[in-house]
């Protein structure tokens, strides 16, 4: 039996050296896990834990992207990260005053021409048409800058066009109409006289100017919202706006319909 013992103990103590020599080879043969020299880690490693190139330009993009959302001379939807309140923006046949703080002979009030160009005292034409007014300074500030030494210009707008709609079709008084404060549909026709006897109260057509080249239309029941006395539906006008009122049917085969047999269907005992 002692005998028995000590084989088995021999055959456990090969066996487990065995398994030892196979795990520790396998652990040689393992190959070490590889960095990438890319990561995030080694770059920040190398840098001195300081921000990557990339990252910084990120950085920067995002607050200038912030920055100029909240400028008022961009253009766009603020939901879209456009301006809130725009600048307004020199048009044909405006007015502008520009002064000289320290040479007032140089003073002068000019008139944007019909190409957009304005004429200078002294400085030649400039662009006008579709800038701000600190844009227009600063332009003037460079045309000068080989005969005034770091000029202090001041850019006032004395005449400009006051925002308008139209109003056409049966309505009293057709016309252009100046836009004061906030203005609905219904009001704009109450303003041009209100409606004729030949109108279509239930088919105000609202036109309103998308670009140059294109135009959207909206329909306003104004029949349903008087009668209902609801205006939640009544659309606010917009600069240069275009309130059309068309003509009802019956106005129209009214007109192709001889007066003698109108008579006689409205007084049929008169014959």
């Amino acid at each position: 039996m002692k005998v028995l013992a000590q084989v088995v103990m021999i055959v456990a103590v090969g066996l487990l050296n065995q398994q030892l020599v196979l795990v520790a080879g396998a652990q040689e043969i393992a190959p070490a896990p590889v960095t990438s020299p890319w990561s995030s880690d080694s770059l920040a490693s190398a840098a001195g834990d300081a921000p990557s190139p990339g990252r910084q330009g990120n950085s920067n993009l995002r607050s200038e992207a912030t920055i100029q959302s909240g400028t008022a001379s961009g253009t766009g939807d603020p939901a879209l990260g456009g301006e809130r309140h725009p600048l307004y923006r020199l048009s044909k046949s405006d007015t502008i005053e520009v002064t000289f703080t320290f040479s007032p002979e140089f003073n002068q009030s000019v008139t944007i021409q019909p190409d957009g160009y304005i004429s200078l005292k002294g400085a030649g034409s400039l662009l006008a048409e579709g800038r701000t007014l600190p844009q227009l300074r600063e332009l003037i500030a460079q045309a000068y800058a080989g005969t005034l030494h770091a000029p202090e210009i001041t850019v006032i707008l004395k005449e400009f066009d006051r925002p308008y709609f139209l109003a056409s079709g049966e309505v009293a008084r057709p016309g252009k109409y100046e836009l004061r404060g906030d203005l609905t549909v219904s009001e704009a026709v109450a303003v041009a006289g209100g409606l004729t006897q030949q109108a279509r109260h239930s088919q105000v057509v609202l036109f309103r100017r998308i670009s140059s080249e294109i135009a959207e239309a909206h329909v306003v029941d104004l029949k349903k919202m008087l009668n209902e006395r609801d205006l939640r539906e009544d659309l606010h006008l917009r600069p240069g706006d275009f309130v059309y009122v068309p003509q009802s049917r019956i106005s129209k085969i009214r007109k192709y319909v001889p007066t003698n047999t109108m008579n006689w269907y409205l007084n049929p005992l008169q014959f």
